[in-house]
């Protein structure tokens, strides 16, 4: 089995040195150092061209550096950046109608990254619990799934899988039952093992566990269940939503509307950190002034970039081609293992998809197949050990779909 090790360029090399010199070492890229970005394109330092198939974890559905999300950051940078939640500034109030408008919600809370997303979606679920379902003080209990990933702060690692995550971090948040994914019977015994049940935390696809797609009818049948107990539904899109699996949301290709929404990510296009708690005055109410918040989130900035994300996604019909283009990359991917062994399961909706390499999970065949991808012009970057998720921006063509199932055939006979 060929293993592959691209020589990198002295340019390269000394980029990546800094960071390992200077930076906390929390991260291991691909050895890969880019410095353009268009489209559905990166450039690396010595001019190597590459498609891009991560997305920034799905942050750049609209392709990198849209001119419109670019230029209306620009626009508003030169104006206003911050004037901090302490005074009204006319970017937030437009936003906070555009947004709720767009999602179909009464109410927004604004924030800056997915993770703090969740934990005010959290917050907001407990406060709900105690003042509108009567659970008593500190007895809240939310449900989330096994192999979930919603983040790494110390609240969210509490309920994580992740024994890298979580080792030497404690001691652990309470209040949070774990079930199995994609299991009804597990949720409804937990939804009825106890009165204080505050909500479902889910994601609708689970990305970070290798793009794990539920049984069809799972979100729905969640949703009732979660009405009939009276528990929130909180749905965490940061990594699913905005288009990226052939609907606006995840949870609209089984028609469910979450009780409360997280959005990150693809929010702002990739160019902006913007993220977003959706909610009906019923429950976002419960938030008062001086119970939550952040310095930079409902920033001048961010409001007029996440507009003009939005806008685009919306224009450029990119749940349309996320659908359709989705169906052709699997049907590619399927054909490809039908042709070679190492892929042993293709799955994924719209473009959100992911292959599994026929490996042990600790292995290093799937990194040494993505170092073979990159040289080939593709980035993709392995999760969960052995697979590979396979997602570019929603505005690639069939062309180019078709291109770099190319590349990943040619990169995977090289295994043979």
């Amino acid at each position: 089995m060929e293993q592959s090790h691209q020589a990198l360029s002295s340019k390269s090399e000394a980029f990546i040195e800094k960071e390992n010199k200077y930076g906390a070492h929390n991260y291991h890229p691909l050895p890969v150092v880019l410095e353009k970005g268009e489209g559905v394109y990166v450039w690396d330092v010595d001019g190597k061209k590459y498609y891009d198939f991560l997305s920034a974890y799905s942050a750049v559905n609209q392709g990198h550096c849209h001119p419109k999300i670019v230029g209306a950051m620009v626009k508003q940078a030169q104006t206003l950046t911050l004037t901090s939640r302490a005074f009204y500034n006319d970017q937030l109030g437009p936003y906070e109608e555009f947004v709720t408008e767009y999602f179909g919600f009464d109410k927004v809370l604004p924030m800056n990254t997915g993770a703090e997303a969740v934990e005010t979606a959290l917050k907001i679920c407990r406060k709900w619990a105690y003042e509108v379902k009567g659970i008593p003080e500190n007895q809240a209990q939310i449900i989330v799934c096994e192999n979930n990933f919603h983040g790494r702060t110390t609240t969210i690692i509490s309920f994580s899988n992740d024994e890298n995550a979580r080792k030497s971090f404690g001691p652990f948040t309470a209040g949070f039952i774990k079930i199995p994914y994609d299991d009804i019977e597990a949720l409804e015994n937990a939804l009825k093992s106890t009165n204080n049940i505050a909500g479902f935390l889910v994601e609708p696809i689970q990305g970070e566990a290798g793009v794990y797609v539920p049984a069809d009818g799972y979100l729905a049948k969640a949703k009732a269940l979660c009405e009939q107990y009276n528990a929130l539904f909180i749905a965490d899109e940061v990594q699913t939503g905005i288009a990226r699996t052939g609907k606006l949301l995840a949870v609209h290709h089984e028609n469910v509307q979450p009780d409360i929404l997280i959005l990150g990510k693809a929010i702002s296009g990739g160019v902006y950190p913007v993220s977003a708690v959706l909610a009906n005055n019923a429950v976002m109410n419960v938030i008062k002034p001086g119970q939550h918040g952040s310095t930079f989130g409902g920033n001048p900035v961010a409001a007029a970039v996440a507009i003009a994300a939005l806008e685009v996604v919306r224009d450029e019909n990119l749940s349309q081609n996320a659908a359709y283009l989705g169906v052709v990359l699997r049907t590619g991917l399927n054909e490809i293992a039908s042709r070679n062994p190492l892929i042993t399961l293709v799955r994924g909706k719209g473009l959100l998809n992911a292959i599994v390499i026929n490996c042990d999970e600790d292995s290093d065949l799937a990194w040494d197949i993505c170092m073979k991808f990159s040289e080939y012009g593709l980035l993709a970057k392995p999760t969960h050990g052995n697979k590979i998720r396979l997602a570019p921006p929603l505005v690639i063509t069939e062309t180019q779909i078709h291109e770099c199932l190319g590349i990943i055939e040619r990169a995977l006979n090289d295994f043979r």
